[in-house]
């Protein structure tokens, strides 16, 4: 005899509980990475954090300084755009900063804190694999962070401008105009500027650390942030007193630079400076392939370990 809860699940094969019931693929992914959301609350405070204090200083400066805006109205036109567009620079400059150690401290302790505080044998227990787990926390640096951080930095220089220009209004002596003001910060070029380069270089072309973070935190029994330095280290101390060479070295401080851009313009401002790289030329650069493939090498040994990898 077929009860009614039976026969609801029979007539409902996706229902949960169901024997045939199957949770899509890109639900599982949503829900993991909202569980890293939930858990790691630095990921969105850091960066607010940072703009608030940012924005507290800027409006002071205003205050204190209000003279130097009719320094700016004698600026000749070019002098003038990159003198009003520096306290954004900084202001883009400081956020991309503290996501990027947001980042890399994250990708330190996404897998080691989990064996640490012993929660991993309760998220073993869903129905979650530990590919999904992984690229879940891999999304965090690679797409949430450079997403959250260009939103963070928009509204920030947002709420400059309108400093900046309250100012300019209540200072009529200043000499500048508020349509000098808008026209100069070119709000609009620039923050497409900057989600280009926030989403390729600190998203794709740091592919290769937070690949490598993940992996420590997969394998480390304590100290991952030791074992994260010790062995790039270890390795460009013993090339340099074997061969006398710093290709290792080297190797890393051109990833951690980024890619090469064409050489500036003179006056060019910072955004110019990040954004001239071309996506022709990014997407053509050797050197993000060849970390890519190194990123998913240590993403699989990761997801490797954790499978295998029990408390701590």
């Amino acid at each position: 005899m077929t009860t009614p809860s039976n026969a609801v699940l029979e007539s409902h094969p996706g229902a949960p509980g169901s024997a045939q019931a199957v949770v899509p693929a890109a639900r599982l992914v949503y829900w993991s990475v909202r569980r890293e959301l939930w858990e790691n609350r630095s990921i969105y405070i850091a960066p607010l954090a940072a703009a608030g204090l940012l924005l507290f200083a800027f409006l002071i400066s205003l205050m204190v300084g209000p003279h130097k805006l009719s320094g700016w109205a004698a600026l000749d036109p070019a002098k003038q755009r990159s003198t009003i567009e520096m306290p954004y620079d900084i202001a883009a400059a400081l956020i991309m900063g503290t996501i990027l150690i947001v980042g890399l401290f994250y990708c330190l302790d996404a897998l080691y804190g989990e064996r640490r505080d012993r929660s991993i044998l309760f998220w073993k227990s869903l129905p979650v694999s530990d590919l999904t787990t992984v690229l879940s926390k891999l999304s965090i640096p690679l797409a949430i962070l450079p997403l959250l951080a260009f939103a963070i930095t928009l509204a920030t220089q947002l709420i400059m401008l309108l400093l900046l220009t309250t100012a300019v209004v209540l200072g009529s002596g200043s000499g500048l105009s508020v349509a000098t003001l808008w026209q100069q910060s070119s709000f609009f070029h620039v923050s497409l500027r900057l989600l280009y380069h926030i989403v390729t270089v600190h998203g794709l072309w740091y592919a290769p650390f937070y690949g490598w973070l993940l992996l420590v935190s997969a394998w480390a029994r304590r100290a991952p942030f030791l074992w994260a330095l010790l062995p790039p280290a270890v390795i460009c101390v013993v090339e340099k007193i074997a061969f006398n060479t710093t290709y290792c070295a080297t190797l890393l401080e051109h990833r951690l630079a980024g890619p090469e851009t064409s050489t500036p313009a003179p006056g060019a401002t910072l955004m110019d400076t990040m954004s001239g790289l071309t996506p022709a030329q990014f997407f053509s650069n050797p050197g993000l392939w060849i970390g890519a493939i190194i990123a998913i090498a240590f993403l699989a040994i990761a997801v490797r370990l954790r499978r295998y990898r029990g408390p701590i």
